[in-house]
């Protein structure tokens, strides 16, 4: 067994997870995942025991591997958690004109990738490229305390949201126009318009309902 063979499983079956491909409540065998990654089953259970302690999985012996559903009330504190640090990071922008400059021509750069996945449908690829339209508002704060804490959402947020996007697919043109107002939004200094934006979107991508607040 490799080092890097563990964590090429490690990395294949966390990505299955986020993307939506192995859903939660689904139950995996060592011996399935060894077949599609044509690796013996060293790696796969030192990947597998990983992915246990991160969360990601509950292992059964001589049954296999249970994928860990999202629990209940979740997507609520992950959501509340998510507008606190990117309003934050607005805040500090907002007061830096060159970093924000900086900020808007990287969410445009992305916002044009993301249409070209909308125009595929690709769940999976639209998943990972909405985490890092929000990822790169956080990181232009300069905070290494709030990259941090992000990036452990990050993951959370990838997995809601292509959960919720093979639940309705149609809603991906709107989420595309919501991450349109946030670039304007954040390109015109607005803190506090932001700060009700994000929340009304992301409220509505996770089937939150818009009553209640954080």
């Amino acid at each position: 067994m490799s080092y890097s063979a563990a964590e090429s499983v490690f990395r294949d079956v966390k990505e299955l997870i986020l993307s939506g491909e192995l859903a939660g409540g689904e139950l995996i065998s060592e011996g399935a995942i060894a077949q599609r990654t044509q690796l013996s089953r060293t790696p796969v259970r030192e990947a597998f025991l990983r992915l246990e302690a991160e969360g990601w999985m509950r292992l059964y012996p001589k049954k296999g591997a249970l994928i860990v559903p999202i629990a209940q009330g979740e997507a609520e504190h992950v959501v509340g958690a998510r507008q606190l640090v990117e309003t934050h990071s607005v805040r500090v922008v907002s007061e830096q004109p060159y970093a924000r400059k900086l900020l808007v021509n990287e969410l445009r750069l992305n916002l044009e990738e993301q249409r070209a996945i909308v125009d595929r449908g690709d769940v999976a690829a639209f998943s990972a490229v909405d985490a890092d339209f929000h990822k790169m508002i956080v990181a232009a704060a300069a905070n290494p305390l709030l990259d941090a804490f992000y990036a452990g959402l990050r993951d959370r947020q990838r997995r809601m949201t292509a959960r919720s996007i093979a639940r309705d697919p149609d809603q991906l043109p709107r989420i595309l126009a919501d991450h349109v107002e946030l670039a304007n939004l954040v390109d015109a200094a607005d803190a506090a318009g932001y700060d009700a934006a994000v929340l009304t979107h992301m409220r509505q991508v996770h089937g939150l309902g818009l009553g209640a607040s954080r």
